[in-house]
């Protein structure tokens, strides 16, 4: 009995499956693929396509097929093949030579079915140029005409295929076209181009190939040869299916089904392969996981749990009607994972330097804090407290606006956990900048109580400065400055939204010395500045940090109103 037995299918396609399963179309089989081409690295986009592809077959305990899509030796290469295999392990699926596929294995076979299609007169090789054959298409309003070269005999046809395969022709002379109708209202269907010659070295087959296979070809005949049932793609294979079915139709083969679902788009964000790697390779991100790019890798090293984001694929659900998610939404589900299982620690970004000037000058004592307020098993952490401290620079004005309550001349605020304390000197440089405060502190209010009950409206972190770590925290904002990044005027591209503020380097931030242990990949809550997550680029001499999501929830606030 699968999970969804009993009750209504979530969404379209589980409901056509569903039916199937009735009516025992597949032979009650549900057997599905994730086809990525290994040219680049996975992005959040891919992540929900993975979920519905894995999710669904397990949801029914069917089969999926990981299977590179590597029928393009100029882009692929095996660094981005094995990238995508730890990117969706990572994810939380099971990825493992069962189930790793590959569309190079069958190209012997795509080439005999090519042949299959000649014989039977359905498929021609054309001498047209490039541009000649996108000038004998025609238009979306206009048909197409069809090539001089369409009526060449079988036999014709098989010779020059076969050189083609032995690469006696230069690249671009010739293809090989399916004669479907180049009348067709869908322009997919006026006798697209099956086979383009390359004379490229593959990573996989070596030199052993010199034409490769189109999509559109390869992209059913590999699903048959795996016996997969449901061949989920997003919308924009829709006028592609009609081909995808001629083809199999065409050799009498096994044939699955192709079903289309809205492809994922964010606010703030370009998932454009093509416009990824113009990041990349310009220069205006660090690489392919940049904290800021929407790669799995870069989402990693912010400090997104696979957990979080499959929790976003899942909410945003399945649609047959392409949409644009709000990015609050992504950044709501790791805000309400971090909240849960994050540790907190203060960090100081912005120093102030305070001296409490009662307080004895070799004493230190230790402070019992919980690391997470709301969990006693998570225990509690001792935190060092000195004569000296670090207090956030906005934590103090010294002429405070109204309602605001922390630090001030003469005002008296809590430390966090500690003591506390009032502002009695502001000593200022040359300049006129504040260099350092001169506090009291109240010996009677350890801990934050005091014997006459009195209470402060404002309480700010700090860390000892005697025992503070030197830390590099690096703050990310969006990546552009539009909601809509190719909102751009006439002339321009997506490259004129970059946002010139999408990372601030906070390289004198100051955390408390319990996190000298921390590890590239460990998440804290910086206590009233946001989650954090430890950046690969920490060494024993520098810890860096990234900021994963700020504290405010926009995306909560907006579904209370």
């Amino acid at each position: 009995m699968t999970e969804n037995e009993g009750t209504a299918p979530r969404d379209f396609i589980r409901a056509a499956i569903e039916e199937d399963l009735k009516t025992g179309r597949f032979g009650g089989r549900v057997h599905t693929r994730f086809p990525p081409e290994p040219n680049g690295y996975l992005h959040i986009g891919h992540a929900k396509a993975i979920c519905i592809d894995y999710g669904i077959a397990e949801d029914y305990g069917g089969k999926y097929n990981l299977r590179f899509d590597d029928t393009n030796p100029a882009k692929e290469e095996v660094e981005y093949a094995q990238s995508i295999i730890d990117d969706i392990r990572w994810l939380g699926f099971d990825v493992g030579e069962h189930n790793i596929f590959y569309a190079s294995d069958y190209f012997e076979q795509m080439y005999q079915w090519a042949e299959v299609l000649i014989k039977k007169g359905l498929a021609y090789v054309d001498d047209l140029s490039p541009d000649e054959m996108r000038e004998y298409r025609g238009t979306l309003t206009e048909p197409g005409k069809n090539s001089p070269y369409r009526d060449r005999s079988v036999e014709e046809n098989l010779d020059l295929f076969g050189r083609m395969r032995a690469g006696e022709f230069p690249e671009e002379s010739r293809v090989l076209r399916a004669k479907i109708d180049m009348a067709s209202p869908n322009i997919n269907l006026r006798d697209p181009v099956m086979y383009r010659i390359l004379h490229r070295e593959h990573y996989r087959t070596g030199d052993k190939w010199h034409i490769y296979p189109m999509y559109d070809w390869a992209h059913g005949l590999e699903d048959s040869i795996e016996g997969v049932t449901h061949s989920l793609c997003d919308l924009g294979y829709e006028d592609h299916r009609p081909l995808y079915d001629w083809f199999l139709d065409a050799l009498g083969i096994y044939h699955p089904q192709q079903l289309e679902f809205a492809r994922l788009n964010v606010t703030y964000t370009v998932l454009s392969k093509r416009f990824l790697l113009r990041l990349v390779n310009e220069g205006h991100v660090r690489g392919w996981d940049d904290p800021r790019m929407p790669t799995l890798r870069g989402l990693k090293r912010r400090g997104y749990t696979p957990e979080s984001i499959v929790d976003f694929c899942d909410r945003i659900g399945i649609a047959k009607a392409n949409s644009v998610v709000d990015i609050a939404l992504l950044e709501h589900c790791i805000r309400e994972e971090l909240n849960e299982r994050a540790p907190r620690a203060m960090a100081v970004l912005e120093p102030l330097k305070v001296i409490i000037t009662n307080y004895p000058e070799d004493q230190v004592e230790y402070f019992d804090i919980p690391n997470h307020p709301q969990k006693p098993e998570m225990g509690t952490r001792q935190v060092p407290f000195s004569r000296v401290v670090y207090i956030e620079q906005e934590d103090f004005m010294e002429k405070p606006a109204p309602k605001y309550f922390r630090l001030a001349p003469g005002r008296e605020v809590r430390l966090a956990g500690a003591y506390y304390i009032t502002c009695v000197d502001v000593v200022k440089d040359a300049a006129g900048d504040i260099v350092e405060l001169h506090c009291t502190y109240d010996p009677e209010s350890r801990g934050g109580a005091t014997p006459d009950g009195r209470k402060v409206k404002g309480t700010i972190h700090w860390v000892s400065a005697a025992h503070a770590l030197d830390t590099e925290v690096r703050m990310y904002d969006y990546l552009f400055t539009k909601e809509d990044p190719g909102d751009v005027p006439e002339g321009q591209d997506f490259m004129a939204n970059l946002n010139p503020e999408s990372l601030v380097i906070m390289a004198g931030a100051k955390v408390e010395p319990g996190l000298a242990g921390t590890k590239p990949g460990d998440r804290y809550q910086f206590m009233r500045k946001g989650y954090f997550c430890t950046d690969p680029d920490t060494t024993e001499e520098k810890l860096v940090f990234n900021l994963t999501v700020s504290l405010r929830d926009s995306w909560a606030k907006a579904q209370q109103q």
